[in-house]
């Protein structure tokens, strides 16, 4: 594997650059160091397509063992994609050891520039206690980037994609999934939708699946809560964690920082939810809640149904449903029964400018086609 250095690395490494050509560019890279955060970072550019990998917070000592740090993040961040961990390891062997030489022309230089450009964009979800900055490395690769030719944009993560394929002549993606129902709790209406998702999925990510799979239009704050199977005491009935079946939390996720500003009484752990994947508590824990806008307080009750060992697939997808989603600050389930009543009436008086209102706020019948492809959309942007 090449390695390319920009002057600048060259010298943190202390090494002389050797003369060396590859000829396959899928294992070749442009790496630069930058500084983020007063900390030390290594950017990595692949030559093929612009895949980005991201080191962070790199010490002294990181340096002398850099080879195995490189081929390390490529393999952790290429497994994060739900590529087949035995395509990973071919490609990684295929590459060979690892070889430090001078970055290639302007071109290439170009490319690293932008790459190095882009991962400030995302500094406050770079993580501090690992130096493999997967999920940051993901969303980097997902950023649109004009072709040489200036004729268009590319992904460099779909490049990659179709390049492994290419490399492993056989589909890429494998990894550990689970089905999920999810059921919005309402007394007179059966909304629910059934999601297949990987685990490697930040509950970020999953927020925004949500999102998307109800038709929300993510204005306001949300939470998670994680039931273990040990049971609520009655004083917990007017906790924001009740539910009928009694199961205590083991934690509370949190979406936003300010909620570590409010009194915490319980003995409920409460952690922030950034980077946090829903393989650090699923499937081991089979049921979950899920609430959004604390003002109407939908409350999303979430269980896992079956685990699935080889998905082939790097995104979620819905695979079932029912019913319509409320509109966004409709109030509560009383403020949505009197929207149906009046857009069930076109003799009222409120009749059009309700139905205008509810479109606005993102009221629409469940399409579970239109629901895939919002899905879709999530994994593809990153969108956060």
């Amino acid at each position: 594997m090449l390695i390319q250095c920009t002057k600048k690395l060259l010298d943190v490494l202390e090494r002389k650059p050797i003369p060396y050509e590859e000829e396959n560019l899928l294992f070749c890279w442009h790496a630069n160091f930058i500084t983020l955060n007063r900390k030390k970072t290594v950017v990595l550019v692949n030559d093929k397509n612009r895949y980005v990998v991201v080191l962070y917070g790199l010490k002294t000592n990181d340096f002398k063992r850099l080879d195995e740090i490189i081929l390390n993040a490529i393999r952790l961040t290429l497994l994060d994609e739900c590529i087949d961990e035995d395509i990973v390891d071919e490609y990684l062997r295929q590459s060979g050891e690892i070889v430090y030489g001078k970055t290639k022309n302007s071109s290439y230089v170009g490319k690293l520039n932008t790459a190095c450009n882009i991962v400030p964009y995302y500094e406050e979800l770079l993580l501090g206690d690992t130096i493999y900055q997967t999920f940051v490395s993901k969303i980097a690769s997902r950023y649109l980037v004009g072709k040489q030719e200036g004729e268009g944009y590319i992904s460099p993560s779909e490049e990659m994609f179709k390049d492994l394929g290419i490399f492993a002549k056989r589909p890429i993606f494998k990894c550990k999934a689970v089905e999920l129902k999810v059921t919005l709790k309402m007394e007179n209406h059966n909304i629910w939708r059934r999601i297949v998702v990987p685990l490697n999925t930040t509950f970020t990510q999953f927020h925004k699946v949500l999102q998307a799979a109800f038709g929300w239009l993510d204005y306001h704050l949300y939470e998670f809560f994680i039931y273990g199977d040990e049971m609520q005491d009655i004083s917990f009935i007017n906790h924001p964690s009740y539910n009928k079946a009694r199961y205590k939390p083991v934690v509370n996720l949190v979406g936003d920082e300010e909620a570590f500003d409010y009194p915490n009484d319980d003995d409920i752990e409460m952690r922030l939810e950034k980077g946090i994947k829903l393989s650090e508590y699923i499937p081991q824990c089979k049921r979950l809640l899920y609430v959004y806008d604390f003002g109407d307080n939908w409350r999303h009750y979430i269980e896992v149904e079956r685990v699935i060992e080889d998905y082939d697939k790097n995104y979620a997808i819905c695979v079932d449903g029912e019913g319509n989603a409320p509109p966004e600050d409709v109030g509560g389930e009383y403020g949505y029964d009197k929207f149906l009543e009046i857009i069930s009436d076109k003799n009222n008086p409120e009749y059009e400018s309700t139905l205008a209102w509810g479109e606005y706020q993102g009221y629409k019948d469940f399409n579970i086609r239109e629901v895939n492809k919002n899905i879709k959309f999530v994994y593809d942007s990153f969108l956060l």
